[in-house]
């Protein structure tokens, strides 16, 4: 079966975005207005609940089959009554589910935290939980207050230096990109016709699932994927396992000093968003030196879309914010970026997720 079949038209995909939206708006509507504020308060409650379920590997100990409160509080070190009410409470929420015989097991949404789920969850809900991205989070007032970061006032350091010092959460970070890409990837090459670019070259591509899911639709296409060293060490593997590594070259090096040419596209997945305004062009002012005057820059990210309900987009843009001082753009924020970096933008390709492919021609 193709991608595409597999992915819905992005027109299905916002129809049903639609309906979630008026129909959370409805329970809202039907709950007293405080104890609606009061879900979204303790919203965080769930989030770090499905955290702790991560670390202590509760899906993987159900991996073989259900499990008893002892039995499994034995396998992940547990107490078993604080683990039962754990349990309970995310049971509570869809997670995991309780046999009659009163054994626990797996259910879809507990599979997606195995870690070796195909699409896992496991290593985001480590990372967005940690101590290290909670306590920036308390900080966000003063992101607010100020329009700034917190990560350099508190650590000293920006955030992705503060990486290059600490590489288990750098790892654990690099993870969580990837199992993040392949949520979505799928829906990006159904959502735009890759085949027609004989080279595609991924700036910043990290380990390479998307250029791989691209390569694997593009079969008489081939690709760099460009990322810093400490990054792509670990992209062979990706690679092989898609079964595309005879057809990337893998090239070390920063966006921000050059960017190979030879590409007839050049893709930038989740790159711009991570940088203010001045650092985003220099960035693409590197794309646009290497394109000479023929090849395309696809940025795949979030555009803000006009109207008022409810997108991923708007969220991630308070943890580019308070983590990088950085942004998610609206659409006409976009052209007027690419615009400064010496090219010209063409058209936003919705996808089936949140993420939209905006295309770039030299100017």
């Amino acid at each position: 079966m193709s991608t595409s079949a597999k992915v819905p038209p992005a027109k299905l995909a916002r129809a049903v975005e639609w309906s979630r939206h008026h129909l959370y708006r409805l329970h809202q509507r039907l709950t007293p207005a405080p104890a609606a504020v009061l879900e979204m308060i303790v919203a965080g409650w769930t989030s770090q609940a499905v955290t702790v379920a991560a670390q202590l590997g509760v899906a993987d100990a159900l991996a073989d089959g259900p499990l008893s409160i002892d039995d499994l509080a034995a396998r992940v070190d547990a107490n078993p009554d604080a683990l039962r009410r754990l349990m309970r409470a995310l049971i509570s929420r869809g997670i995991f589910r309780r046999r009659r015989d009163g054994r626990y097991e797996l259910n879809t949404l507990a599979h997606a935290l195995r870690s070796d789920a195909p699409v896992s969850m496991d290593s985001a809900a480590r990372f967005y939980g940690s101590q290290e991205q909670r306590e920036r989070w308390t900080l966000l007032v003063d992101s607010i207050r100020t329009g700034d970061g917190v990560v350099a006032a508190l650590r000293g350091k920006e955030s992705f230096d503060y990486f290059d010092e600490n590489p288990e959460l750098a790892e654990l970070f690099n993870q969580t990109m990837t199992s993040v890409s392949k949520l979505t990837d799928a829906t990006v090459v159904a959502g735009y016709d890759f085949s027609v670019y004989p080279t595609i070259v991924d700036v910043g591509g990290g380990h390479g699932p998307l250029l791989a899911a691209i390569l694997a639709t593009a079969p008489a296409s081939r690709g760099v994927l460009y990322d810093l060293p400490s990054v792509v060490a670990d992209a062979p593997g990706v690679l092989r396992a898609q079964g595309v590594a005879d057809r990337i070259q893998i090239v070390e090096g920063s966006f921000f000093d050059r960017v190979p040419s030879g590409g007839d596209a050049y893709i930038l997945k989740n790159i711009v968003h991570d940088w203010p305004d001045e650092k985003a062009v220099q960035i693409l002012r590197n794309v646009r030196a290497a394109v000479g005057s023929r090849a395309n820059v696809l940025l795949v990210e979030f555009v803000i879309p006009e109207h008022d309900r409810d997108f991923p987009g708007k969220w991630v843009d308070l943890e580019m914010l308070l983590n990088l001082g950085a942004r998610e753009r609206t659409a006409a924020d976009y052209r007027k970026l690419l615009s400064e970096a010496g090219f010209r933008m063409t058209r936003v390709a919705q996808t089936a997720s949140p993420l939209s492919v905006v295309e770039a021609r030299p100017a």
